[in-house]
Protein backbone atom coordinates (compact mmCIF):
# COMPACT_ATOMS: atom_id res chain seq x y z
CA UNK A 1 0.00 0.00 0.00
CA UNK A 2 2.25 3.03 1.24
CA UNK A 3 5.95 2.16 1.81
CA UNK A 4 8.77 4.84 2.75
CA UNK A 5 12.20 3.84 1.99
CA UNK A 6 14.70 5.80 3.68
CA UNK A 7 13.10 9.03 2.71
CA UNK A 8 14.45 12.52 3.37
CA UNK A 9 13.93 15.90 2.93
CA UNK A 10 14.89 19.24 4.78
CA UNK A 11 13.65 22.59 3.62
CA UNK A 12 15.64 25.15 3.47
CA UNK A 13 15.01 26.89 6.37
CA UNK A 14 14.54 24.11 9.11
CA UNK A 15 13.63 20.94 9.75
CA UNK A 16 12.17 18.28 7.63
CA UNK A 17 11.90 14.50 7.89
CA UNK A 18 15.26 12.73 7.68
CA UNK A 19 15.74 8.52 6.65
CA UNK A 20 12.21 7.40 7.37
CA UNK A 21 11.72 4.18 6.46
CA UNK A 22 7.68 2.88 7.59
CA UNK A 23 5.27 0.96 6.03
CA UNK A 24 1.32 0.86 6.10
CA UNK A 25 -0.79 -2.42 4.80
CA UNK A 26 -4.04 -2.58 2.86
CA UNK A 27 -6.81 -2.50 5.51
CA UNK A 28 -4.51 -0.87 8.41
CA UNK A 29 -5.47 2.12 10.40
CA UNK A 30 -2.12 3.64 11.43
CA UNK A 31 -1.64 6.58 13.86
CA UNK A 32 1.47 8.77 13.66
CA UNK A 33 2.76 10.10 16.50
CA UNK A 34 4.32 13.20 17.31
CA UNK A 35 4.49 16.62 18.97
CA UNK A 36 3.98 19.92 16.99
CA UNK A 37 6.50 20.39 14.37
CA UNK A 38 8.10 16.71 14.78
CA UNK A 39 7.59 16.36 10.87
CA UNK A 40 3.85 14.89 10.42
CA UNK A 41 2.80 17.20 8.17
CA UNK A 42 6.12 16.53 5.80
CA UNK A 43 5.37 13.69 5.41
CA UNK A 44 1.52 13.78 4.30
CA UNK A 45 2.97 16.17 2.24
CA UNK A 46 5.14 13.81 0.65
CA UNK A 47 2.49 10.88 0.27
CA UNK A 48 0.31 13.88 -1.57
CA UNK A 49 3.75 14.71 -3.96
CA UNK A 50 3.68 18.10 -2.71
CA UNK A 51 7.19 17.78 -1.70
CA UNK A 52 9.58 14.68 -3.19
CA UNK A 53 12.12 13.01 -1.18
CA UNK A 54 15.54 14.81 -2.12
CA UNK A 55 17.11 10.86 -0.70
CA UNK A 56 14.76 7.99 -0.40
CA UNK A 57 12.11 6.63 -2.44
CA UNK A 58 8.19 6.78 -1.77
CA UNK A 59 6.18 3.66 -3.19
CA UNK A 60 2.11 4.07 -2.91
CA UNK A 61 0.49 1.30 -4.26
CA UNK A 62 2.24 0.39 -7.70
CA UNK A 63 3.89 4.18 -8.25
CA UNK A 64 7.42 4.78 -7.37
CA UNK A 65 8.63 8.52 -6.65
CA UNK A 66 11.50 7.49 -8.50
CA UNK A 67 10.00 7.02 -12.07
CA UNK A 68 6.87 9.62 -11.56
CA UNK A 69 6.20 11.73 -14.06
CA UNK A 70 4.45 15.20 -13.81
CA UNK A 71 1.18 14.01 -15.75
CA UNK A 72 1.01 10.74 -13.24
CA UNK A 73 0.69 13.08 -10.67
CA UNK A 74 -3.17 14.66 -11.01
CA UNK A 75 -4.05 10.33 -11.29
CA UNK A 76 -2.80 9.22 -7.84
CA UNK A 77 -3.75 12.41 -5.85
CA UNK A 78 -7.15 11.28 -7.21
CA UNK A 79 -6.58 8.21 -5.03
CA UNK A 80 -5.94 9.74 -1.97
CA UNK A 81 -8.31 11.04 0.48
CA UNK A 82 -7.62 13.93 3.14
CA UNK A 83 -8.81 14.95 6.20
CA UNK A 84 -8.22 18.30 7.37
CA UNK A 85 -8.28 19.72 10.99
CA UNK A 86 -10.02 23.08 10.01
CA UNK A 87 -12.32 20.99 7.65
CA UNK A 88 -11.71 23.38 4.36
CA UNK A 89 -15.01 23.20 2.92
CA UNK A 90 -16.29 25.70 0.80
CA UNK A 91 -18.41 28.19 2.71
CA UNK A 92 -21.19 29.16 -0.29
CA UNK A 93 -21.95 25.50 -1.54
CA UNK A 94 -24.06 22.79 0.33
CA UNK A 95 -22.98 19.80 2.16
CA UNK A 96 -23.89 17.67 -1.41
CA UNK A 97 -21.95 20.25 -3.54
CA UNK A 98 -19.31 20.71 -1.13
CA UNK A 99 -18.98 16.37 -1.74
CA UNK A 100 -20.22 16.40 -4.87
CA UNK A 101 -17.15 19.12 -5.92
CA UNK A 102 -14.50 16.23 -5.27
CA UNK A 103 -16.11 14.36 -8.14
CA UNK A 104 -16.54 17.19 -10.60
CA UNK A 105 -13.09 17.68 -10.59
CA UNK A 106 -11.91 14.93 -11.98
CA UNK A 107 -15.15 14.73 -14.65
CA UNK A 108 -17.59 12.00 -13.10
CA UNK A 109 -20.87 12.06 -14.75
CA UNK A 110 -23.77 13.45 -12.97
CA UNK A 111 -25.36 9.99 -12.37
CA UNK A 112 -22.60 8.76 -10.32
CA UNK A 113 -22.05 12.17 -9.01
CA UNK A 114 -25.30 11.95 -7.87
CA UNK A 115 -25.71 7.91 -6.40
CA UNK A 116 -22.17 8.35 -4.76
CA UNK A 117 -22.24 11.23 -2.76
CA UNK A 118 -25.68 10.27 -1.48
CA UNK A 119 -24.07 7.00 -0.76
CA UNK A 120 -20.65 8.59 1.65
CA UNK A 121 -23.60 11.30 3.14
CA UNK A 122 -25.64 8.36 4.45
CA UNK A 123 -22.04 6.63 5.60
CA UNK A 124 -21.35 9.56 8.04
CA UNK A 125 -25.08 10.09 9.08
CA UNK A 126 -25.87 13.18 7.13
CA UNK A 127 -28.04 12.44 4.12
CA UNK A 128 -30.90 14.82 6.38
CA UNK A 129 -28.60 17.59 6.26
CA UNK A 130 -27.42 17.51 2.44
CA UNK A 131 -29.01 20.84 1.91
CA UNK A 132 -27.27 22.67 4.53
CA UNK A 133 -24.51 25.23 4.20
CA UNK A 134 -21.51 24.81 6.63
CA UNK A 135 -22.25 27.56 8.26
CA UNK A 136 -25.52 25.95 9.50
CA UNK A 137 -23.45 22.90 10.50
CA UNK A 138 -21.95 22.05 14.13
CA UNK A 139 -17.84 21.48 14.35
CA UNK A 140 -18.46 17.67 13.91
CA UNK A 141 -20.57 17.99 11.49
CA UNK A 142 -18.60 20.05 9.44
CA UNK A 143 -15.51 17.66 10.20
CA UNK A 144 -18.50 14.34 9.21
CA UNK A 145 -18.71 16.35 5.36
CA UNK A 146 -14.98 16.53 5.21
CA UNK A 147 -14.82 12.71 5.68
CA UNK A 148 -17.07 12.26 3.36
CA UNK A 149 -15.74 14.67 0.42
CA UNK A 150 -12.42 12.53 1.34
CA UNK A 151 -14.03 9.15 0.96
CA UNK A 152 -16.34 10.24 -2.52
CA UNK A 153 -13.50 9.18 -4.97
CA UNK A 154 -13.47 6.19 -3.01
CA UNK A 155 -9.48 6.30 -2.50
CA UNK A 156 -7.14 3.16 -1.18
CA UNK A 157 -5.77 6.02 1.24
CA UNK A 158 -7.15 8.20 3.67
CA UNK A 159 -4.71 10.64 5.63
CA UNK A 160 -6.48 12.35 8.38
CA UNK A 161 -4.17 15.28 9.82
CA UNK A 162 -5.70 15.66 13.39
CA UNK A 163 -9.38 15.70 12.37
CA UNK A 164 -10.21 15.76 16.14
CA UNK A 165 -7.79 18.73 17.32
CA UNK A 166 -10.57 21.32 17.02
CA UNK A 167 -13.53 19.49 18.44
CA UNK A 168 -14.77 18.68 21.95
CA UNK A 169 -14.05 15.65 23.67
CA UNK A 170 -17.59 13.87 22.70
CA UNK A 171 -17.19 15.38 19.09
CA UNK A 172 -13.78 14.03 18.97
CA UNK A 173 -14.89 10.33 20.23
CA UNK A 174 -17.54 10.07 17.63
CA UNK A 175 -15.33 11.37 15.05
CA UNK A 176 -12.99 8.53 15.65
CA UNK A 177 -15.90 5.96 15.97
CA UNK A 178 -16.78 7.01 12.16
CA UNK A 179 -13.22 6.28 11.02
CA UNK A 180 -13.11 3.07 12.68
CA UNK A 181 -15.83 1.97 11.49
CA UNK A 182 -15.05 3.14 8.05
CA UNK A 183 -11.80 0.85 8.78
CA UNK A 184 -13.57 -1.96 9.72
CA UNK A 185 -15.22 -2.10 5.66
CA UNK A 186 -11.79 -2.09 4.06
CA UNK A 187 -10.83 1.72 4.30
CA UNK A 188 -6.89 2.27 4.86
CA UNK A 189 -5.77 5.49 7.34
CA UNK A 190 -3.49 6.84 7.97
CA UNK A 191 -3.76 9.60 10.61
CA UNK A 192 -1.64 12.45 12.41
CA UNK A 193 -2.15 13.38 16.09
CA UNK A 194 -0.19 14.63 18.57
CA UNK A 195 -3.05 13.61 21.05
CA UNK A 196 -0.86 10.06 22.13
CA UNK A 197 -3.48 9.20 24.54
CA UNK A 198 -6.04 8.90 21.91
CA UNK A 199 -4.22 6.78 19.71
CA UNK A 200 -3.40 4.53 22.19
CA UNK A 201 -7.21 4.32 23.37
CA UNK A 202 -7.25 3.05 19.72
CA UNK A 203 -5.30 -0.05 20.20
CA UNK A 204 -4.11 0.63 16.74
CA UNK A 205 -0.30 0.37 15.31
CA UNK A 206 1.47 3.79 16.63
CA UNK A 207 4.60 5.12 14.68
CA UNK A 208 6.11 7.71 16.94
CA UNK A 209 8.00 10.46 15.58
CA UNK A 210 10.13 13.34 16.66
CA UNK A 211 12.06 15.84 15.30
CA UNK A 212 12.00 14.80 12.14
CA UNK A 213 12.77 11.16 12.93
CA UNK A 214 10.66 7.49 13.65
CA UNK A 215 11.87 6.93 17.41
CA UNK A 216 9.67 3.67 17.74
Amino acid sequence: MLHFFNVSFQYKYGYGVSNLSFSVENGEFVFLVGPSGAGKTTIFKLINLELFPQTGNIVLGDRNSIYLRKKDIPYIRRRLGIVFQDFKLLPEKTVYDNVAFAMRVVGASGRRIKRRVLEVLKDVGLSHKKLKMPGELSGGEQQRVAIARALVNEPYLLLADEPAGNLDQETAYETMKLLERLNSRGTTILMATHNEKLAKERQKRIIYIKDGRITS
